[in-house]
C-alpha cells in the first residue's frame, strides 16, 4: 500500500516549481513511500523513558568571548589588496 500518491507527487513538484515528467512523479512516488515508511519504523521504538532532546550530540556554545581588540596593522592588511592607494583598498567603480 502506498501511503504516497503520484498526484500528490505532481502537486508538491508544482508548489515547488518544479517540472517533473511522468516517469520522474513515478519514481519519486516509490522513493518517498519508501522514505515514508522507514520513518514509520520509529514508531515502533519504546521512548516511553527518553528525555527529548534537540541535538543527538550535547552542543554548548564554543564562541569566544566578544572582546575589543587591536586590528591587523594597515600595512600588513594592503600587503594582500590587489591595488591600494593612499592607505585604502582601491576596487573597481560601478557608478559613473
Amino acid at each position: 500500500m502506498s501511503r504516497i500518491s503520484v498526484d500528490q507527487v505532481k502537486h508538491v513538484a508544482h508548489l515547488a516549481r518544479l517540472a517533473i515528467t511522468e516517469e520522474e512523479a513515478s519514481k519519486f512516488t516509490k522513493q518517498l513511500d519508501d522514505i515514508i515508511s522507514f520513518a514509520e519504523q520509529l514508531n515502533e521504538l519504546d521512548t516511553e523513558n527518553v528525555e527529548p532532546m534537540a541535538h543527538a550530540l550535547e552542543v554548548r556554545n564554543v564562541m569566544r568571548e566578544d572582546r575589543a581588540q587591536q586590528g591587523l596593522p594597515r600595512e600588513e592588511v594592503l600587503k594582500n589588496a590587489p591595488d591600494h592607494q593612499d592607505g585604502q583598498i582601491k576596487v573597481p567603480g560601478i557608478m559613473e
